[in-house]
């Protein structure tokens, strides 16, 4: 029993598996090399350097760790590298002016620094290391003075900043990091107890009674994910080919936009799919697509150029000239667990079904029939688990 429990104790010093892939630990590698070397840089060529000052401070090293590798972190946000860096300096120097004892002015450095961060909302691990650099960097960081925090700490801080917001934006990655608002509300028939508010994690989050290295907004928004995927799973059994609408029409590219139009208002949707001669989807085009375009094509000026001689008529635009092209389609198989994302997450309100072995078009599927569709599965579900109970009673 004991060595059973030692084990279990020691598993806990196992690491977690690392979740992101190959391509962005390479980018993170990458914008860490690139921003060190940008700040040993500016320090080393900056005009006026003095040579006391070192060209790169070690805490430099487990920032560049945050800001590249974690930039979603609080705990990489700019005004925690700043703010953090700058008064764990400032805390740091005046510990090694005023202790006499190095180990009595570290250790006051590093938890008044900590004090000031939480303080001051800049909680950035590194800058623990910035306090203590202060108290034992050795004569040369002394002989600064203050000067120590605004050079090196604040140009190499404000360097490596720069290099990674600079960075991030190239490389197409969100950089300050913003909280995501995009998860959908999960449907309370799909939750087997009640579903989470912002208070109740609040209260969880107080009753942690630690510092969690995620914001409460990101914490909410995966939480809400991952119900919405849990949702989504427990629906895997129904097809597009169950909820479609099979009555839908199309029309080709070249229809007049008004013809078009008719045609929607007509049969009372919201859009209709452009296909070519083989029934297959080349786009789609929707009521406000239609609209525009007839708007332009009954203007005052057009009016008045098609009926005055000498002026070449204005062609009546077609639907190719406003339909979207890039259409989102699914086909007869696609498990309906598919586009709970697609209506939830990427705003689509139609999406085309094809036929899976032609291509061609078979449906329509809209945000009413994925709704219908989600509510018949657990009615069909209910009648499935009703059955083997109403046979045992007959058979009592």
């Amino acid at each position: 029993m004991p060595s059973s429990a030692l084990i279990r104790w020691f598993a806990r010093f196992s690491p977690s598996p690392v979740t992101i892939d190959w391509r962005e630990r390479l980018r993170s590698c990458l914008g860490a090399l690139l921003g060190i070397a940008f700040t040993g840089a500016i320090t080393h060529f900056l005009p006026g350097s003095r040579s006391a000052v070192p060209m790169l401070v070690a805490p430099m090293g487990a920032s560049a760790v945050l800001l590249f590798a974690v930039p979603a972190s609080p705990l990489a946000q700019p005004w925690s590298i700043i703010g953090g860096n700058l008064v764990s300096a400032t805390v740091g120097v005046t510990c090694a002016m005023w202790i006499s004892d190095p180990v009595l002015a570290a250790a006051l450095a590093v938890a008044a620094a900590i004090c000031a961060m939480f303080a001051l909302r800049c909680v950035h691990p590194p800058s623990g290391a910035v306090a203590l650099t202060a108290v034992l960097g050795g004569p040369a960081v002394h002989a600064l003075g203050y000067g120590f925090v605004l050079e090196p700490i604040a140009l190499q801080s404000a360097a490596l900043l720069g290099s990674a917001l600079a960075y991030h934006a190239l490389t197409g990655h969100s950089y300050p990091h913003s909280a995501r608002h995009n998860a959908a509300p999960v449907p309370a028939s799909s939750q087997a107890r009640p579903g989470f508010t912002r208070a109740d994690l609040d209260a969880v989050l107080k009753r942690q009674g630690e510092l969690l290295d995620i914001a409460p907004d990101d914490l909410e928004s995966l939480l809400r994910d991952l119900q919405l995927q849990t949702y989504a799973r427990s629906f895997a059994e129904l097809t597009c080919a169950d909820i479609m609408s099979g009555d839908v029409i199309s029309i080709p590219a070249n229809t007049r936009v008004v013809t078009a139009l008719s045609i929607l208002q007509r049969r009372g949707v919201k859009a209709i799919p452009v296909t070519d001669i083989t029934l297959r989807v080349i786009g789609i085009v929707t009521r406000a697509d239609l609209m525009s375009g007839a708007k332009r094509q009954s203007g005052l000026l057009v009016s008045l150029r098609n009926r005055l001689p000498g002026f070449r008529r204005v062609e009546e635009p077609t639907v190719s000239s406003v339909m979207t092209t890039h259409v989102h389609t699914v086909d007869t198989s696609t498990p309906i667990a598919e586009l709970v994302p697609l209506f939830a997450d990427h705003g689509h309100h139609h999406i085309p079904v094809l036929n899976r072995e032609s291509g061609q078009l078979a449906g329509m599927v809209t945000q009413a029939n994925l709704i219908a569709g989600l509510y018949r599965q657990p009615q069909q579900r209910g009648q499935l688990q009703a059955q083997p109970q109403t046979q045992r009673s007959r058979a009592a």
